[in-house]
């Protein structure tokens, strides 16, 4: 299959000094969900930027579907859409018009622009609030006001940074569901994420970069086999008044106090097994997060192995 992304020998030195990647190299393959993962300061950001052509690259090659990004800037950019992390548009500006705009950056005529924000806006649930300035938007809403607005000119590969940060669970998963059935499409994705759970749900193939450095590169079954169980902490909308029988899915199940409960289930359960069973239980659940943050100790892991054999 053509690649997507291709990244040989890439190195960022910004002007300051500081070394943000160092001789990465990653391929993406074309109709991908790909998971890029790191703690803050790890590169993504920089991959990313250099990706966009906002940041300029120290030394390697980037390209995205055969073209080089510093040699083909124009043609690269159209096959790209980016939605940052942080809100960057107008707060001041009508839902409707941000995506027009941008639609305009792209050359889009006025007849197809039209077309197309009214598309992705109704598939996010925004037709609604088009002509209403964005800052009477949820921080939710926001974020997928973002999508709508890098998907008007229909790239073939969608970059998420963070998207579904600070966003309840009921939204995320509907976040979730939008984004799977892009990626089906035919939409090449990548998902930069603090939320392994996330990178679980929605992606095929995953990359870990700490330091700069790409320290795994592999399938998220791969990577999900190297852990045995995993513990959430659920948080309910309403306090429990009998005793939750979670049946065999659940390994064990602990209650902290009326809002709160602690499950343990196999890595090998799926999230949407577990929010199935949620649904079957009838449990109206306010937010779901790991006890313990199994990514970070995946870095760890694989660090402790660099460090081995430097020393070997």
């Amino acid at each position: 299959m053509a690649e997507a992304i291709k990244i040989n020998s890439l190195s960022k030195t910004y002007e300051n000094g500081l070394l943000a990647l160092k001789n990465v190299n990653l391929s993406v393959e074309e109709g991908d969900f790909f998971a890029l993962l790191g703690p803050n300061g790890a590169g993504k950001s920089t991959i990313i930027g250099i990706l966009s052509t906002l940041v300029r690259k120290s030394a390697g090659n980037v390209t995205i579907f055969g073209k080089d990004v510093e040699s083909h800037v124009y043609e690269t950019k159209l096959e790209l859409g980016v939605v940052p992390q942080e809100v960057n548009f107008s707060q001041f500006e009508k839902v409707g018009d941000i995506v027009m705009t941008q639609a305009g950056y792209y050359g889009l005529s006025r007849k197809l622009a039209t077309s197309r924000a009214e598309k992705y806006l109704k598939k996010l649930g925004l037709w609604d609030k088009r002509n209403e300035r964005s800052r009477s938007l949820s921080g939710g809403m926001k974020r997928r006001l973002m999508i709508a607005r890098a998907l008007v000119h229909e790239p073939r590969l969608l970059i998420l940074d963070e998207p579904t940060a600070g966003v309840d669970i009921e939204l995320r998963r509907s976040m979730w569901k939008f984004l799977s059935e892009l990626n089906e499409s035919g939409t090449t994705i990548i998902l930069t994420t603090h939320y392994l759970e996330e990178a679980e749900q929605l992606c095929r193939n995953i990359a870990i970069i700490d330091g700069g450095r790409i320290v795994e590169h592999c399938s998220m079954k791969d990577l999900l086999a190297q852990l045995d169980s995993q513990t959430y902490v659920i948080e309910l909308s309403q306090p429990m008044t009998e005793v939750i029988k979670f049946g065999p899915l659940v390994a064990s199940a602990h209650v902290l106090d009326s809002l709160t409960l602690e499950i343990t289930i196999s890595s090998s359960v799926g999230m949407s097994s577990l929010f199935d069973l949620f649904k079957n239980l009838d449990l109206d659940v306010k937010d779901l997060r790991m006890k313990n943050n199994r990514l970070e100790q995946l870095f760890l892991t694989k660090l402790e192995k660099l460090e081995e054999g430097r020393l070997v």
